[in-house]
């Protein structure tokens, strides 16, 4: 025997028919999830500190002092600082590569803890590397005023680029090659910390015996 639909029945039908779009719309991708304040302030910091502090270390040089070279097979000031500025471009040439890529979330597992890593480690100059052919120094900017403005502009577009984004750095990865898969933030790190790193190098050849003494 069929039973008959009752009003209440037909309404209830109706109401789950109504709500089904609705709830298909709700699963729907996440949105992707943008820079911590904390995030976002950290690598400010670490961007603004490591560029002061590089300026500083090249600031004042006279051409002697600029492309004094402790041994000859030791960079002088001058190709420590084109090794950082053209790696500035580069590195952040790599984050624009991690974001072109699909988002990964399943790989952050992977990235856990190299935040403190990268910040440890790459400044440290008590292990020594050995810079890829594409970043060693080859003299492509003639004077210290034009390397320092190259310098300039490309932080400054690294800066800004942190300041505003909303671009979902955690789950974009790009493989590093000592540290493996890195995300995009952690790439950020990595330039500040190289940058660091080189400036440090820069003070050793300041502190040579031979690095020449400034004219009176």
């Amino acid at each position: 025997m069929q039973l008959k639909k009752t009003p209440v029945i037909l309404a209830l039908t109706m109401l789950c028919l109504a709500a089904a779009p609705a709830f298909a719309q709700t699963a729907l991708p996440a949105a992707p999830t943008t820079l911590t304040s904390q995030e976002r302030e950290a690598a400010l910091k670490q961007f603004e500190t490591t560029r002061d502090n590089f300026l500083k270390s090249i600031a004042g040089l006279s051409q002697k002092q600029w492309t004094f070279k402790p041994a000859p097979d030791r960079w002088s000031v001058a190709e420590v600082a084109e090794h950082i500025t053209i790696s500035e471009s580069t590195i952040f040439g790599v984050v624009q590569k991690a974001m072109a890529s699909p988002a990964a979330p399943e790989k952050r597992e992977q990235v856990k803890g190299k935040d403190e890593m990268i910040l440890q480690r790459v400044p440290d100059r008590s292990h020594k590397a050995q810079a890829p052919e594409i970043l060693r120094p080859t003299g492509r900017w003639a004077t210290e005023a034009d390397l320092t403005k190259a310098f300039d502009d490309s932080r400054a577009a690294t800066i800004e680029y942190v300041r505003t984004t909303n671009d979902d750095l955690r789950d974009h990865f790009f493989d590093h090659p000592v540290f493996g898969t890195l995300d995009g933030y952690q790439w950020l790190l990595a330039a500040g910390a190289h940058c660091a790193r080189h400036a440090g190098q820069i003070r050793e050849v300041k502190a040579d015996p031979g690095f020449p003494v400034p004219v009176e």
